[in-house]
């Protein structure tokens, strides 16, 4: 089948779901990443065809898009910050509201070596790992630690912490139930994106996500919605040096809710930060 030919079925399958672009978008991933061909290499050579053992491939990839599968689950792999990361269905898929964080926390803490000492920091739920490994990558003085209560996605993050070449060290724990005793080192910064998302949002939610994410990684009850965040917050009581900085990404509709918990916790300088699409996304506290 002649690749162009192939382009038009996506379009005609795909486009009422997706719409044009996006589905331009996903052809030429697909054909990038399993037959090395590109956008401009279809445009030189028109008749550039499939042979017979590569069409079930892209027609597999083409069914999960109809069910709405995410793309970087079919290609297993994703980009953060211009990184590249491996994704499965055991983590998260990073996003853009996540490297906004990622910049804030590079920004912030940039430049506060001591006398030549790495500053420590602990990622807290790092899923894919996107978080420490693109923060080790930005800042090589740092000595980043990555918890997850997962072992599938711990597995997923060990390996791009190889692919993207950087030296962070994994811990597999629940913070729900984390002892004080897990890190005798104290932290200069920690930096969480919990599960934040209630049961009652979960009607907004796309399809893509609620049907193929990890809910483990999402959901927390309706009149819990800040468990991990009380709970991070009481570990860095105990772990966060003092002046440490802590940053959440959060529920853009409790935003009010945690500065009032990180004030009642006695951290100070407490900043809240819209995201790109101007929601409540980010926020800061310093220990004191």
């Amino acid at each position: 089948m002649l690749l162009k030919d192939l382009k038009q079925i996506f379009h005609k399958e795909l486009d009422a779901i997706y719409g044009e672009d996006e589905v331009r978008s996903f052809f030429f991933m697909l054909t990038e990443n399993y037959f090395n061909v590109s956008r401009l290499d279809l445009a030189m050579q028109p008749n550039l065809a499939l042979t017979t053992s590569e069409h079930p491939k892209i027609m597999e990839a083409l069914s999960l898009l109809k069910t709405e599968f995410p793309i970087q689950y079919i290609l297993k792999e994703t980009e953060f910050y211009g990184f590249p990361f491996k994704v499965t269905k055991s983590t998260l898929i990073p996003r853009s509201e996540t490297e906004e964080l990622v910049t804030w926390v590079s920004e912030t803490i940039k430049g506060l070596e001591i006398s030549n000492n790495k500053l420590n920091l602990l990622d807290i739920g790092t899923g894919s790992g996107c978080i420490a490994i693109s923060l080790a990558k930005i800042l090589p003085g740092l000595k980043a630690v990555a918890l997850d209560v997962s072992k599938e996605a711990l597995v997923v993050a060990k390996e791009n912490a190889v692919i993207n070449k950087v030296d962070v060290q994994f811990v597999q724990a629940n913070i729900l139930e984390t002892h004080s005793g897990l890190f005798p080192e104290t932290l200069d910064v920690i930096v969480s994106n919990p599960p934040y998302v209630r049961e009652l949002e979960k009607k907004e939610m796309k399809p893509n996500v609620l049907n193929n994410e990890p809910h483990l990684a999402l959901f927390v009850d309706d009149d819990n919605a800040l468990q991990f965040y009380k709970a991070i917050i009481e570990f860095a009581k105990l772990h966060l040096k003092d002046n440490g900085f802590l940053f959440f990404e959060i529920n853009e509709y409790l935003g009010q809710e945690m500065k009032a918990l990180l004030q009642e916790n006695n951290f100070t300088d407490i900043e809240l930060r819209k995201d790109i699409f101007g929601r409540d996304r980010m926020i800061k506290g310093v220990k004191k």
